[in-house]
């Protein structure tokens, strides 16, 4: 493999830097809000499942 000189590779970095899409501040915005809604409805979910497996296993152990 070919050795690129310091020059060279700050140009292919500089080139592939250019390629990076910025989100703007309103996607980034969107994004979080999207992001901390779908948090609280997963945790809401799981507290349900939670809840309901630990009073299977309360009816369970109350059984023996």
């Amino acid at each position: 493999m070919a050795k690129t000189s310091p020059g060279e590779f700050l140009r292919q970095v500089r080139a592939e830097a250019s390629k990076i899409y910025w989100p703007t501040r309103q996607e980034t915005v969107t994004t979080a809000i999207f992001v901390a809604v779908l948090m609280v409805l997963l945790a809401v979910f799981f507290l349900g499942i939670d809840s309901l497996f630990g009073a299977v296993v309360r009816w369970l152990l109350s059984l023996a």
